[in-house]
């Protein structure tokens, strides 16, 4: 079923309001594709070090063939990656997705309860950690199905000597490596040398197979893995390449990409379409140290950037950001939560560039609205539905509301997850018998067809952009000696939201 979308009229120039799904048949050939076309382009950048498209896809070809002809696993089984932005993680993205796996994204913030749940909920069978987190999964890996971990360091993939001195610093001057002990933990390095022993054999991938499991808790509860197919992401990244397309130029643009890319938002609106672009991802490992991100600003000429309310609001409130060369920039795309109308406003004073909202959910990996790119001023609206996506606005009943009127906002598309893993019944909560796809979030849609957030139907809790479950909460403080009842509830903060 398909609803009347008044808005199409006035869809951006030159965005076509429906994308072809079928012209890649995978995320891997939506990256070969790229390597042919910018074999030569940096691809990836990293605390001073840059790797090229043709290095990305020597690299990731030997993580796969370890993976397959090493670890023997096979099409379907899953890798979980538990890093902040460094430059092992998207080789190990792709070398995960081309050996036919799925990966299975871990925040590496997560408590050893948090990750044994992902863990085991997955079933995962390999695990690559970073060594500043190395000792939480050694509290837990001997209780899931883990059968190999991998442990890279920081500066692991920066070459020597700085790699050496990077990792020097973090263990024993700022201390940042807890001791652990992993019995069989390998580094990433010998891992590659391993799998470059071996030819990578061919992997056939097709619409259907699960690239990710993404993990949220949905509107509300525990966190369950949102199955992404290879058809999911691929939508997505033509969707979304197709709505920005218009400004983007192949092969020149630099993005900088401090959001995770365990995050949905980062992993497909950063590190995946811009691939798709030829683009260069401008990895920030640590954007909490707003003076060090700010003097990374300053040490690359970047075309776009991408980040919540309070990574805009944190970098303008930072010295020195207001003499950041803003000159090549033209897009700032915000989501994740909601962008505030001040922020949004002195960020075009002081850079010059409209911060355009978008709104998307791990279910939809991630985009489903985004506002025009030539948008001149802040509108408060989260946009118009991208191509080949319907949206709606619902009441209790299921029956669509109309214009103006607050109800449940629910999408329709290519994007739209398959279900969440082995949870069938939660997912017969969220996607109905019509394909709707039912946010939890409460908005009103105007005449023109811009959809306006007003607020969460469940009490989640945002922080920063990540989704805060106050009955997980709950269960945790309940346990603890002395806590007879307990409630966790949200209050307004300037800093997270």
């Amino acid at each position: 079923m398909s609803i009347e979308r008044p808005w199409l009229s006035s869809y951006p120039k030159g965005v076509p309001a429906t994308i072809d799904v079928d012209e890649f048949p995978s995320i891997v050939s939506v990256l070969e594709n790229a390597i042919a076309k910018f074999r030569d382009r940096p691809a990836f950048r990293n605390l001073g070090k840059t790797i090229t498209y043709a290095e990305v896809d020597r690299l990731s070809a030997q993580f796969a063939s370890f993976l397959l002809n090493d670890l023997k696993l096979k099409k379907g089984d899953r890798v979980a990656l538990m890093m902040p932005n460094v430059l092992q993680y998207p080789i190990a993205i792709f070398g995960v997705l081309r050996a036919g796996l799925t990966v299975v994204n871990t925040n590496p913030l997560y408590t050893p309860r948090e990750l044994k749940h992902q863990l085991v909920d997955s079933g995962a069978s390999v695990l690559v950690v970073l060594s500043n987190v190395a000792h939480t999964a050694a509290e837990v890996v001997a209780e899931t199905p883990v059968k190999q971990v991998i442990v890279t360091s920081i500066g692991e993939m920066l070459g020597f000597p700085k790699g050496a001195i990077v990792d020097f610093m973090v263990k024993y001057v700022k201390k940042m490596v807890p001791d652990y002990d992993i019995p069989g933990a390998i580094d990433f390095r010998t891992a590659l040398a391993r799998g470059a022993k071996h030819e990578l054999p061919a992997v056939s991938l097709h619409h259907g197979d699960i690239a990710f499991l993404q993990y949220t808790g949905g509107t509300t509860g525990v966190a369950k893995g949102a199955m992404l197919t290879h058809r999911n992401l691929v939508a997505n990244m033509q969707q979304a390449s197709a709505w920005i397309g218009t400004n983007a130029k192949p092969g020149e643009e630099v993005i900088i990409t401090a959001l995770p890319l365990y995050h949905i938002f980062a992993l497909t609106a950063n590190c995946l379409v811009f691939m798709k672009f030829g683009g260069l991802n401008h990895l920030i490992t640590n954007p909490r140290d707003m003076p060090g991100f700010v003097r990374e600003l300053k040490s690359t000429r970047f075309t776009a950037i991408t980040g919540v309310n309070t990574l805009f609001n944190g970098l303008l409130n930072t010295p020195g950001f207001d003499t950041v060369d803003f000159s090549a920039l033209h897009l700032t795309l915000g989501g994740g939560m909601a962008v505030q109308r001040a922020v949004a406003e002195r960020w075009k004073q002081v850079t010059g560039c409209t911060l355009v909202e978008a709104y998307g959910l791990t279910e939809t990996s991630p985009a489903a609205c985004i506002n025009p790119m030539d948008l001149k001023e802040f509108n408060g609206a989260i946009g118009l539905p991208i191509s080949s996506t319907d949206a709606c606005i619902k009441d209790d009943e299921g029956r669509m509301l109309p214009v103006g009127e607050v109800g449940e906002l629910c999408i329709k598309g290519p994007q739209v997850m398959q279900g969440y893993w082995q949870r069938p019944e939660e997912t017969a909560k969220v996607i109905d018998a019509e394909g709707w796809l039912h946010t939890g979030d409460m908005a009103k849609m105007d005449a023109a067809g811009y959809f306006y957030i007003v607020d969460r139907k469940k009490d989640m809790i945002l922080v920063s952009g990540f989704n805060v479950y106050p009955n997980e909460i709950e269960d945790v403080v309940a346990t603890m000696p002395g806590v007879l009842e307990v409630a966790a509830v949200g209050v307004p903060d300037d800093k997270s939201g």
